[in-house]
């Protein structure tokens, strides 16, 4: 079993950052992936970015390149959101979220913290 769990959300006006954080409680996390996705009121949940626990490599969605970027401190079995140029449109609840190796989707999921944007 492994926990998730997230902080960093809030308000922040349009052009601003913020940074999510989400520290996992499993120390094993070398052939893992974490991600993050977001769901926005009466939408379905999209990916947003995701990182290879071992190598680093990191694939974001297109709606959020060169603005947002995730990243890893592996001491602290911790994965980041940095987010800059925040849009209204960003606006969603985000959620962190855990593949183990032989995983096909992710298996666990944190309890999300909201994002809120203001034009």
């Amino acid at each position: 079993q492994v926990q998730l769990v997230e902080s960093g959300g809030g308000l922040v006006q349009a052009g601003g950052s913020l940074r999510l954080s989400c520290a996992a409680s499993t120390r094993t996390l070398s052939d893992a992936a974490m991600g993050w996705f977001r769901q926005a009121p009466g939408k379905e949940r999209e990916f947003v970015a995701t990182i290879s626990w071992s190598s680093g490599r990191t694939y974001n969605a297109d709606s959020v390149k060169g603005r947002f970027t995730i990243s890893r401190d592996n001491a602290k079995n911790t994965v980041y959101l940095q987010m800059n140029s925040l849009k209204p449109e960003d606006t969603a609840v985000y959620y962190c979220a855990y593949k183990s190796g032989g995983s096909s989707w992710y298996d666990y999921w944190g309890q999300g913290t909201q994002v809120t944007v203001s034009s």
